[in-house]
């Protein structure tokens, strides 16, 4: 069976590079930012981290359904899950907050049932893992949230099998406190078991699971399918279209198979594509056009370039802020490029545009 490595999300073409011309501005702009993401221009670290937590926070019931699946059994469909607040958790929490984890809230109508929290944890390196460092977390919660209600998972992208599973603490007549938590090992899964999933999360990490090396190009195209099929919005396609792409390392010659074996999925990536191309050049270039052709290329490079920046960051972080618009918008082209190559790698819009 073929084992994830997490260094084969720098190998290999992004998705988003079908169907550009390569003349156009806005191509180059997308092959640098596939650069960034699969560090043709040498290894950059993807914040797996953030990309779990974008993942969460957009499908939050989805996520407790494959990361937690007894407990979500038990949730109904009644029952309404959000994030917890994350100003919140970091005012009252202060060091002890955990900006890359997310606390998901189950709640039910009227009450007739006690609010359950879910606390996820995505670890890449299970190096790092702590168990105590979890357990120490679940407690935090629990006392801000007023609740003993509280389940753990840790979603695991790699494992060795020997994380800590329980934690006992106790003496010599009595064990006074016991601790476990929900374990999921992506590449423990078997990605056949998930070929047809309706959970968009488990059909988006195909290509974390368990398949044999010659399903590599029927694993990329059926995250793809099941992105364009179980998620209608445009904007969340754009969006997570690269969170397949970043997993799934096809070199070359595996793209261009790809492109001839799956032609329906193909066309789908090269729609976006277009899209994104389209979005940046109407903004951009649509001022630079009236004016003369050096100051306005000039210009349009400037205005797409901000242009594909906010989508990029609206994307990852949310709502962009009036501030950050503002110096966005006052940038020159050397200064957005930069920004456009640190985005992948910040975990924060105030690190991102140095605003400290």
């Amino acid at each position: 069976m073929r084992k994830y490595r997490p260094q084969e999300q720098w190998q290999g073409l992004s998705a988003l590079s079908f169907g550009l011309t390569p003349l156009s501005w806005f191509t180059k702009l997308l092959f640098k930012y596939n650069k960034w993401t699969k560090g043709m221009d040498g290894p950059k670290r993807v914040s797996h981290d953030q990309n779990f937590k974008n993942l969460i926070i957009d499908y939050p019931r989805q996520a407790i359904e494959l990361f937690s699946p007894e407990e979500a059994r038990h949730i109904g469909p009644k029952a309404r899950v959000v994030p917890l607040r994350q100003e919140q958790l970091k005012e009252r929490l202060g060091e002890r907050f955990r900006e890359l984890d997310v606390p998901l809230m189950v709640e039910w109508p009227g009450g007739e049932r006690e609010a359950l929290l879910f606390v996820l944890e995505e670890e890449t390196d299970p190096d790092r893992f702590s168990i105590h460092r979890l357990a120490h977390y679940c407690l935090d919660l629990s006392e801000l949230c007023k609740t003993s209600r509280v389940v753990p998972v840790v979603i695991f992208l790699n494992t060795r099998g020997s994380e800590p599973v329980q934690l006992n603490l106790g003496g010599d007549c009595h064990e006074y406190l016991r601790f476990h938590y929900i374990r999921c090992a992506l590449q423990e899964l078997n990605a056949e078991d998930y070929w047809e999933s309706s959970n968009l999360i488990a059909r988006l990490c195909l290509n974390l699971m368990k398949w044999e090396e010659e399903q590599k190009l029927e694993v990329y195209a059926r995250a793809v399918r099941g992105l364009s099929t179980l998620e209608p919005d445009p904007e969340k396609q754009l969006k997570y279209i690269d969170f397949i792409d970043i997993y799934s390392a096809l070199d070359d010659n595996e793209m261009e198979q790809y492109k001839a074996q799956y032609p329906q999925e193909s066309n789908t990536m090269a729609t976006l594509s277009e899209r994104l191309r389209a979005e940046g050049m109407q903004q951009g270039m649509q001022q630079g056009m009236q004016q003369g052709m050096q100051q306005g290329m000039q210009q349009g490079m400037q205005q797409g370039e901000a242009a594909a920046l906010k989508k990029l960051i609206s994307l990852k972080f949310g709502e962009l802020p009036r501030w950050a618009e503002a110096q966005i918008q006052s940038a020159g082209v050397p200064e957005l490029e930069v920004w456009l190559e640190a985005i992948l790698t910040s975990d924060t819009l105030e690190s991102l545009l140095n605003r400290h």
